[in-house]
Formats: C-alpha cells, sequence, structure tokens
C-alpha cells in the first residue's frame, strides 16, 4: 500500500470516528479518493510532493468521464477536503488545492482550430499587397500572443518592443501583463511598422494597426477580415478572433506549457478559467489516440 493509499485511509477513519459522517458519505468520499489514488497511481508520489499540476492534471481527467457535473464537484470537494486534514495534521506543508477554484463542470468547451487549421489562416492572405501584409500581420500577432481582439485593435506603438520580441498589453480591469511572442510574429511586426504602416499613418498617429481611411482599426472590421480568411482558407468551423485565443491556449498546453505561464499570458485573474483548456486538451489528446493507432 502506497504512503498515499495509507494517507487515505486516516482521512476516511477521521471522517467515521471523529466527524462522525453517514455510511453512505463516507462511502462517497471513500470512492472519490481511490480515483485520485489511481490517477496518481503510476507517478506514485507521497502525499507531500502531490502538487498544483498534479491536481489540475486530475480535473481533466474527471471531466472526460461519464459523470454528470454534481458528481464532478462532488468528487473535487472530496478532494479538497482529504488535502485541508493533511494540512491540519501536518503530514503536507502546502495544500495544492488552495489556488484551484472547481470549474464549471458541464459548461460548453471552447472551440479551437487545429495546427494545421491555424497554419492555412495565417497563409492565406496576399502579402504582396499593403492590406494583405497588415492583414497576416494582423493574424499572426493574434495568434502568437492569445490577445483579446479589443487588445489587438488598441496596441499602440509604445506597447510593441520589437527588439525584445515583446509586448505589453493593457487588458481587463487596466492590467498590464508582459507576453512573448517569437520571431516570425516580431519579424513581421517589424517589417508591417517600417513599410506598410507609414503608408496610412499620420504623423501624431499611436495605433498600430491602421485602415486604408487612416484611422485605427475596429474591431467589427477586423472580425470581417478574419471571416474573409477563414473562407479562403476553408475552415468549417465557425471562426471569430477569440478561437484563435482559444488555439493559442490549446496548443501551447498541449506542447508542455506550465498552466501558471498561460495563465499570465491570456491577463485570467483566476486560474479555473484557464483551467477549461485543460479539459480541451485532453479531448484532443483522445481523438488523436483514436485517429492514429492502429489498435485504437
Amino acid at each position: 500500500m502506497s504512503d498515499l493509499d495509507y494517507a487515505v485511509d486516516s482521512f476516511i477513519t477521521h471522517l467515521k470516528i471523529e466527524r462522525g459522517l453517514a455510511p453512505k458519505t463516507i462511502e462517497a468520499y471513500s470512492r472519490d479518493l481511490r480515483c485520485l489514488c489511481d490517477f496518481l497511481a503510476e507517478s506514485n508520489h507521497p502525499p507531500h510532493l502531490i502538487s498544483e499540476n498534479h491536481i489540475t492534471g486530475f480535473i481533466a481527467e474527471i471531466s472526460h468521464k461519464h459523470l454528470n457535473a454534481r458528481s464532478q464537484s462532488r468528487m473535487l470537494s472530496a478532494v479538497r477536503g482529504f488535502f485541508r486534514y493533511l494540512l491540519s495534521e501536518k503530514q503536507i506543508r502546502s495544500n495544492p488545492m488552495e489556488e484551484i477554484e472547481s470549474p464549471k463542470f458541464g459548461t460548453r468547451l471552447p472551440v479551437v482550430l487545429t495546427f494545421d487549421e491555424v497554419q492555412r489562416l495565417l497563409a492565406a492572405p496576399d502579402c504582396a499587397t499593403p492590406r494583405g501584409f497588415r492583414d497576416a500581420t494582423m493574424l499572426h500577432i493574434l495568434y502568437a500572443a492569445g490577445l483579446r481582439v479589443s487588445e489587438l485593435v488598441q496596441m499602440k506603438l509604445s506597447d510593441a518592443d520589437t527588439e525584445a520580441g515583446f509586448l505589453a498589453i493593457t487588458g481587463k480591469g487596466r492590467k498590464r501583463r508582459v507576453i512573448p511572442i517569437g520571431e516570425w510574429a516580431t519579424s513581421m511586426l517589424n517589417e508591417y511598422l517600417k513599410k506598410t504602416r507609414p503608408i496610412w499613418a499620420n504623423p501624431d498617429e499611436k495605433f498600430i494597426f491602421l485602415t486604408h481611411h487612416r484611422g485605427p482599426m475596429t474591431r467589427q472590421g477586423f472580425w470581417l477580415i478574419i471571416k474573409k480568411y477563414a473562407q479562403k482558407a476553408r475552415i468549417e468551423k465557425t471562426l471569430s478572433p477569440h478561437k484563435l485565443r482559444h488555439s493559442f491556449a490549446t496548443h501551447l498546453l498541449e506542447r508542455g506549457a506550465d498552466l501558471r505561464s498561460v495563465q499570465a499570458m491570456l491577463g485570467h485573474q483566476d486560474i479555473s478559467t484557464t483551467q477549461i483548456y485543460t479539459h480541451v486538451t485532453k479531448g484532443m489528446a483522445h481523438r488523436e489516440y483514436f485517429r492514429a493507432h492502429p489498435r485504437g
């Protein structure tokens, strides 16, 4: 029996003897915590080495089991009570559930593009024309930084550090966050600022992305642009600028990015908002396995 199994047995005994919970409640707690033990069996970590990342992985796991929302919430409640007990008994020094809020199970998962669909979308504009190059740059920046469309169109010259490859974005609640955008998007932004933007920019213009009418791009204007290129790229999903933000987060987590880092780049106040993308990546992994594995 593992250290985690012993800790669960100790907690169940505590619920029976000291708290005097009903037999059916005890049975539910025991069953739910065995699910946690099963999930962590391969890593075989003792309770004091279970991290927040282990818990977010467990949340992703149970979200794809055939359980109703009430059962999933009850399961997380059992896990939360278990770690509070271990902390009170000084069996752990910190609670891995402390910063985790229960996700809203049963909510609709965000629609994301596959990496191939993103590549087709980014390649759709005609970069030989000023408008086409502007559109391509906006699409690259939107995906590279996971921006909200309002953040994209409101970007000012002072927000971009094209030498270091960073954007300083003012998001919801006037909170600033710094986001890396990678070499390709940085190169495109540099070229746009040097060659394309001057075509439309008035001397005192502060916004980065402009239209041929010599004013800032609007949210509505960019919405029409992205729909045009989605059609050209033959993307059948209904596409909006926000779906590129969903895709940015999902693709980062698929490739091993830390959940906290993705939260910071997206500008989410609560990590529970970011956790929804762990559910998306889990589902995508399952679909890819059954599509590609010869014995799936």
